[in-house]
């Protein structure tokens, strides 16, 4: 039996109706799913968030010493449970991910998954602020050219800078709408996170940081002067970019992380 036979298989047993709301695609390409497992040693101690029907969690616990299943739908924990009786390196919580402290939960712990969509930055954001080095994810493919582009790029977003501030990023792997039951619109990409050691730059206020490069992003068309003038002075930014000549009517979007932490830093 293949997977994707498999797959149909358990879907008819359990009489599953994938949920569009919680963003359930089931991957059926066994290439993709052993491509997002291919670095996982039988010492890791794995989360995957949003197992479903467990396709990917199969070919994790092959590998590796321990697997913690995240996964927000009851019925889809029932049949996890059911599907893996036999296996006592499993641990399945029927948790919203993003109320769970994961550094409680295992904090040497690498992250791989299938993520829902509809929440993909989200995880991503709360994974960054964790304890965990390495985190791989198939995500939406434009999400994933978004968080891989490099800040200044025509791709990048505020995720962008985000993602950089903490860690390294690239794309593993794509795959196509047509590998998931159902398919969904759009296709995906592989994408493989390792957390620096320490944040690319350094600033004195994280938080001030993140919201000037978030307000740049959703006020795309403004120099940077204009974009910025609800948070900060506007005389005093306009001396921060002389000192730093940086022009004023630049866009927020061609700045480097650089520029933003020097500019973070002199306010």
């Amino acid at each position: 039996m293949n997977i994707y036979q498999e797959t149909k298989y358990i879907m008819d047993k359990y009489n599953v109706n994938p949920n569009k709301n919680l963003g359930q695609n089931f991957l059926i390409d066994e290439q993709s799913l052993n491509k997002i497992a291919e670095d996982v040693k039988e010492d890791d101690i794995i989360i995957e968030i949003g197992p479903g029907l467990g396709t990917l969690t199969n070919i994790l616990l092959e590998k590796a010493r321990k697997v913690i299943v995240i996964e927000l739908d009851k019925k889809m924990c029932e049949i996890l449970k059911a599907r893996f009786i036999a296996y006592n390196n499993i641990e399945i919580i029927n948790e919203d991910i993003l109320k769970l402290d994961i550094d409680k939960l295992a904090p040497k712990a690498k992250v791989v998954a299938n993520l829902p969509y509809y929440i993909t930055t989200s995880i991503i954001t709360k994974l960054l602020k964790t304890n965990i080095k390495d985190i791989t994810v198939l995500i939406q493919k434009e999400v994933a050219e978004r968080i891989c582009s490099m800040p200044g790029e025509k791709e990048a977003g505020a995720i962008t800078y985000f993602v950089n501030y903490y860690a390294d990023s690239k794309i593993i792997g794509d795959v196509g709408k047509e590998c998931f039951i159902p398919s969904p619109k759009v296709d995906s990409s592989i994408v493989k996170i390792t957390k620096l050691d320490k944040p690319r730059v350094e600033v004195n206020n994280e938080d001030l940081f993140f919201k000037i490069i978030k307000e740049n992003f959703t006020k795309r068309r403004k120099t940077i002067l204009n974009s910025l003038s609800s948070i900060i002075d506007k005389a005093k930014l306009k001396t921060i970019l002389d000192e730093l000549n940086i022009n004023e009517n630049i866009r927020g979007e061609e700045l480097s992380i650089k520029q933003y932490a020097d500019i973070v830093n002199r306010i």
